[in-house]
């Protein structure tokens, strides 16, 4: 008699948010230079029922929680760390912004390494995104 499969904990996580009858997740993901637009996603995603969860800190702007640079670094990292735990967490990821630099680019790739949909406000920055082809 074959034994049942154990579930992942990502198959878990799906069932209980199944289980609870919980909304989409969806997490925005994008440079914080686009925090203003952000919020405006946030409350859009939000209005069609929608949890939102994206960046809580911009530290592109001064503050006391990362006046100092090695805390700052720090911090950072564990921004970082906080915010692939959203995308996990996540059924959907939206990116905000007309550009993708190095930290949102590794977010889109980490979010479809587990399989989730990525939309963008602007498509054209999509990194798997093909240029038409020449007829």
């Amino acid at each position: 008699m074959p034994y049942p499969r154990l579930l992942t904990p990502e198959e878990k996580l799906a069932d209980a948010k199944e289980l609870l009858s919980l909304p989409r997740i969806v997490v925005i993901c994008g440079s914080t230079r686009f925090m203003a637009e952000m919020a405006e996603a946030d409350l859009r995603e939000t209005e069609a029922g929608r949890i939102v969860v994206k960046p809580g800190c911009d530290m592109k702007s001064p503050h006391e929680l990362w006046s100092d640079p090695v805390e700052a670094q720090a911090l950072k990292a564990r921004l970082d760390t906080l915010h692939r735990a959203k995308i996990r967490l996540a059924d959907e990821v939206l990116v905000v912004g007309d550009y993708i630099g190095d930290s949102t680019r590794a977010e889109i790739a980490y979010a479809r390494s587990l399989g989730r949909p990525v939309r963008f406000t602007h498509p054209e920055v999509d990194p798997e995104a093909r240029p038409p082809a020449d007829t």
